[in-house]
């Protein structure tokens, strides 16, 4: 009997993923726990694993297919398997396909995964039940929902729904100066299958990522009135501190640089200004118990940020453990949907490609975030005398509804307090 694969449930919110591609095709021997396809969502790609040793015997959504949760999408067989079936072949199946077709095997759906479809992260837009991201698509563009014919399960109206409606009403339909939502293609596209041209070039389409980027810092900046300071960090504590430790981290796999000290020094600033530590409601200022820490990282496609949850019970080895593991899963495509969601804080830290100060947009919902420019050698003047220290600035862009210029100072100035005082 095969074994199926199926699109799994992956987070709160998230009902249908893209196929980017397949890593196996039909007839390739895979093994327990092989990567065999890519799947992304708006949040983040990960790679689904075989849960059998066998052979790909069918292939039943075609790469750039944004499939709803528990559509079948492949079936594993043993060679016995294949002996007994009639000839594999992969099913083909529509490039914007949105959901199962009526000749697309679909797997029941367990109590989970219906869980999952019908209540996570659902929406009541003006009496019917939607996703976020539908919501947002149609108060974006100001259209009816009644307008709509449902065609995902049991009546749902999908992304792709709303997209066929606006190709179809563009010249009727509201279309704000935001950037317009397209659909999704199954892989950042190359000039030479570039699907679209202008007069002024060549037209790159948007990935799934950069769309949910540019979505979300819009967003941020029409919701929030952001407001920036910046200070000036003397890192001399830290940078003997890091020459002592660093051989030891290094022991145990861990590299040791300037952002655990100034992750541990933020955690110690939130617990005493939990006001940052918060977000805006209607009801007023959610102030929040736990502090899940993000950390920015440029991946390719572009911008994610995966979260250390629970950070204030980490040592400064357990932040770096931290940082380091969930970076390099970012640039791998293995982060888990959970790891980017549910921060209460995020850092930046654009130095690293030599930036010295940056004005970073709020991670909505929270209050600010804090911006890491490059850490060198400056000349200053200490006790009328001219030393070298390692320095660098630090920027703090916050929601200006919570904070005030004073209480923005205040914390980041805790910040520099610990980092210029480090005793461990």
């Amino acid at each position: 009997m095969s074994n199926h694969v199926i699109m799994p449930a992956m987070g709160e919110g998230v009902i249908e993923g893209t196929i980017v591609r397949w890593l196996k095709q039909v007839g390739d021997n895979v093994i327990f726990g092989e990567p065999i396809l890519e799947i992304e969502t708006d949040k983040v790609t990960v790679e689904i694993t075989s849960e059998t040793d066998g052979t790909l015997q069918r292939i039943h959504a075609d790469e750039g297919a944004t499939v709803a949760v528990g559509t079948l999408l492949a079936e594993i067989g043993t060679e016995n398997d294949m002996a007994k079936s009639s000839p594999v072949v992969a099913v083909p199946l529509p490039a914007k396909m949105t959901t199962p077709q009526t000749n697309t095997p679909t797997m029941p759906i367990t109590n989970n995964h219906a869980a999952v479809i019908e209540k996570a992260g659902q929406r009541d837009f003006e009496g019917v039940r939607v996703s976020p991201v539908v919501a947002r698509m149609l108060e974006t563009h100001e259209i009816d929902v009644h307008e709509l014919t449902g065609s995902g399960r049991a009546g749902r109206i999908t992304k792709q729904d709303v997209l066929d409606y606006l190709e179809t009403h563009e010249e009727t339909t509201h279309i704000d100066p935001l950037p317009a939502i397209q659909p999704v293609p199954a892989r950042p596209a190359t000039v030479d299958t570039m699907p679209t041209q202008s007069d002024e070039g060549d037209i790159v389409p948007l990935s799934a990522m950069r769309r949910s980027i540019a979505d979300h810092m819009v967003r941020s900046v029409q919701t929030s009135p952001h407001a920036t300071t910046i200070f000036e960090f003397d890192f001399s504590v830290v940078a003997k501190h890091r020459d002592t430790y660093k051989d030891d981290f290094a022991r145990q796999g861990v590299k040791l640089t300037y952002l655990p000290y100034l992750v541990m020094a933020a955690i110690r600033a939130l617990k005493k200004y939990p006001m940052v530590n918060a977000s805006w409601t209607d009801a007023g200022i959610l102030l929040k118990r736990d502090i899940h820490l993000g950390i920015a990282v440029a991946v390719d496609s572009g911008l994610i940020v995966p979260v250390i949850r629970h950070a204030d019970n980490l040592n400064l080895l357990g932040l770096a453990r931290a940082i380091q593991d969930l970076s390099e899963r970012a640039r791998q495509n293995h982060l888990k949907p959970e790891e980017v969601r549910g921060g209460t804080f995020t850092i930046t830290n654009h130095g690293v490609s030599g930036s010295l100060i940056g004005t970073p947009i709020i991670n909505q919902p929270q209050v600010g975030i804090l911006g890491v420019g490059l850490i060198e050698k400056r000349l200053k003047v200490i006790d009328d005398a001219i030393m070298i220290r390692p320095c660098a600035y630090i920027s703090f862009s916050f929601d200006h509804r919570i904070l005030d210029g004073a209480a923005a100072d205040a914390f980041v100035g805790h910040i520099k307090q610990v980092v210029e005082d480090f005793v461990g």
